[in-house]
């Protein structure tokens, strides 16, 4: 009997059995052991991102079905939230803008007042008490008078019959409507012509002080002056310059500019374009008339320089810009020459250019009041010292109805 019949071939097989049996369990330890290493998220593993709360609100509502209802109410919220931090900052400009408009004109009066004491020029009661006020009431409008030193009668005139004195002047501010006769000063300040207007201001009260050199080549200058000083010293919807040989209805003409209120840019008057005169010597001799184009060319569209009047944001910008406006040899052609390209309004009222009696007297019996009355061949009343009275009697709208108007 052989090694290999006595059964040694079988406990060789059972010992590989065994090896056979540790090495499978050996195996399947170290597969466990290496599959959870491999499956194992790591909590601070930076190259892997967790989805955010939106993420995964998004996942969520595609893995129920993409429900696009929710969908677009969450894209409506978005737009609604964007919308809103587009309405706030728009509002944020517009409130920046504001604030930006009122310190440059605050910085505006300030200069008016510096260029006044550098100058020598008086400086009038309306300034003194616009700085000494900290806020300002709103006002209608603001009419000036344009005057010269020589028209003490002119005047007169006119504080007899359509410009209110005294208590009633000041009755009439409160209704809103400031009226005053518009000055500068002579060439020699502090001379006679300055002390007699100061001694007739100290007596009425009425009167206008710019810083302006009078002259009649300086029409344009002190025209921009005045709007400049105005807009600064009161706060209305309207600035008005009329000349003081002019009747003019007060009341008639608050209720035509109340008409406009509610609109920004406002230029209204008698609107006209003469032509362009190139020939010295004349009357209302254009020396720049080579800028208008050729010989015989006309004026652009402008208000005839007895009355007109421009709204608040108008005045505003003659007095921010009034170091780089250019200045015409015709008062009126260079406040037309302001508002080209500008987003302006023209409105052209022929009551604001009646002719005297019977043509304005026609129309008031007609139920048409006139606003203001002039011969246009004296480009005012001719002789307005004498006859003013006359037109006032005639054309006037009468005393109650100033002060029964509401504007």
């Amino acid at each position: 009997m052989t090694w290999k019949s006595r059964g040694e071939l079988p406990s060789r097989s059972v010992i590989s059995q065994r090896w056979v049996l540790f090495l499978c369990l050996g195996s399947f330890c170290a597969g466990m052991l290496f599959t959870t290493r491999i499956w194992t998220i790591p909590e601070n593993n930076k190259g892997l991102a967790r989805p955010t709360a939106s993420e995964a609100e998004k996942l969520s509502l595609v893995s129920e079905g993409c429900n696009s209802r929710i969908l677009q109410e969450m894209e409506m919220k978005r737009d609604k939230d964007i919308y809103g931090e587009v309405f706030k900052s728009h509002n944020s400009i517009q409130t920046l803008d504001k604030t930006i408009s009122n310190l440059e004109m605050e910085l505006a009066a300030a200069r008016v007042t510096q260029e006044s004491l550098r100058s020598g020029a008086p400086i009038s009661d309306d300034i003194r008490l616009s700085e000494s006020s900290s806020g300002k009431r709103k006002y209608l409008m603001v009419v000036g008078i344009n005057t010269a030193f020589s028209s003490r009668k002119r005047r007169d005139s006119v504080r007899a019959t359509w410009m209110p004195q005294g208590e009633k002047r000041k009755k009439l501010e409160e209704k809103g409507i400031i009226m005053r006769f518009v000055i500068g000063h002579s060439a020699t300040s502090g001379g006679i012509l300055d002390r007699a207007i100061e001694a007739e201001d100290r007596k009425h009260g009425d009167f206008l002080r710019l810083n302006h050199v009078e002259g009649y080549l300086e029409l344009s200058a002190k025209t921009k002056t005045y709007f400049a000083t105005a807009v600064n010293l009161w706060d209305a919807d309207f600035y008005v310059k009329v000349d003081d040989d002019v009747h003019v209805n007060i009341a008639t003409l608050g209720q035509t500019l109340v008409r406009h209120r509610s609109k920004p840019r406002i230029y209204i008057g008698c609107m006209k374009s003469g032509p362009v005169l190139s020939q010295k010597g004349v009357r209302y001799h254009e020396p720049e008339y080579w800028k208008f184009g050729e010989a015989g060319n006309r004026y652009f569209r402008h208000a005839t320089g007895q009355l007109y009047a421009i709204s608040n944001d108008l005045a505003t910008y003659i007095s921010i810009n009034q170091n780089v406006l250019h200045k015409y040899a015709n008062e009126d052609v260079s406040l037309g020459s302001w508002f080209i390209g500008l987003d302006v309004e023209h409105i052209d009222d022929r009551r604001l250019c009646c002719g005297t009696p019977p043509d304005c007297e026609w129309k008031a019996q007609a139920g048409n009041i006139c606003v203001a009355s002039f011969d246009w061949s004296c480009s005012g009343i001719c002789r307005s010292a004498e006859r003013i009275k006359e037109v006032h009697r005639r054309c006037g709208e009468g005393e109650n109805a100033l002060w029964s108007a509401s504007f």
